[in-house]
């Protein structure tokens, strides 16, 4: 018998009926999404409406497919380097182990915007001349490198290089977070039936790792995204960059600044929103 099957009479009289608050609902309605989907919708309604908002939209939207392709291409590369790194953390080899750990503390301790400028102005340039003596001490071996000259790599490559080196030490340390989340006792159950320690670790390791990371994975990719627009100090010709011509050709930085604003806020609040239906996925399928 519980406390709600005892009638009214007989109930204690210091007991009390808590009843739910009916502010309780309003109070966790989700208020600030609506604010920003406001804020979105106000903004494309002066898009549309014509005028300067209208021509800043089309001039800086050019700029989409850049930022958008630069992102998936850091990304994808930020993923295989930030994995391997990983696995060079874990690993019982103490070269790669030091190795990996240089890599990812050299990285997270020097801010973004100083490692794009040192890995597209120092670091690729050193690197195309490296090759060009490599090529010279391969005699005909080498010819394929002898053309590759440092004007002939374009920005938008030393960008996605640069980001997805800087990105593959932050993602290393969520992919080790994984690793190290599954149960020690699922290697060893692994190594019993006789896999060994590279199967284990592709068939059973990692893809629980993976499941567990998901949605801190996707938090990194939108945090990249974000980030891209740093790639403008190259010259790239972003959505950032475009914005930053347009307002300097026209001097409608409000025009310029809102409509980028904005076209970043609707980006990643679709992709936020992705983002919490995955976690609540797996979330669900672990239970």
């Amino acid at each position: 018998m519980t406390l709600s099957d005892i009638p009214l009479a007989d109930k204690p009289a210091n007991t009390l009926e808590i009843k739910p608050h009916k502010g309780l609902k309003h109070s966790n309605f989700p208020w600030w999404l609506v604010a920003l989907i406001l804020l979105i919708g106000f903004t494309f309604y002066l898009v549309l409406s014509g005028g300067n908002f209208r021509d800043a939209f089309f001039f800086i939207k050019e700029g989409l497919s850049v930022t958008i392709l630069t992102t998936l291409a850091a990304f994808s590369i930020a993923l295989l380097l930030g994995l391997v790194t990983s696995l060079g953390r874990i690993s019982s080899n103490p070269f790669a182990r030091n190795i990996a750990t240089f890599y990812v503390e050299l990285i997270r301790g020097i801010p973004v915007l100083v490692l794009i400028f040192f890995i597209a102005l120092v670091g690729v340039p050193s690197l195309v001349d490296a090759l060009g003596k490599l090529a010279d001490s391969l005699g005909a071996w080498g010819a394929p490198l002898r053309g590759l000259r440092n004007d002939s790599i374009p920005m938008q490559a030393r960008a996605i290089i640069a980001l997805s080196i800087t990105f593959g030490a932050y993602l290393s340390e969520t992919f080790r977070a994984g690793i190290q989340s599954v149960p020690k006792g699922q290697m060893e159950a692994a190594r019993s039936q006789g896999m060994s320690h590279g199967q284990a670790m592709r068939h059973i390791i990692l893809p629980q790792a993976f499941r567990n990371i998901l949605p801190a994975i996707g938090n990194e990719f939108i945090s990249l995204l974000k980030d891209s627009s740093l790639v403008s100090v190259l010259a790239v010709r972003d959505i950032t960059q475009l914005a930053r011509l347009y307002s300097g050709r026209t001097f409608q930085f409000r025009e310029s600044y809102l409509t980028l604003s904005v076209l970043y806020l609707s980006i990643t609040l679709v992709l936020s929103s992705l983002v919490k239906y995955i976690e609540k996925r797996s979330r669900r399928d672990q239970h």
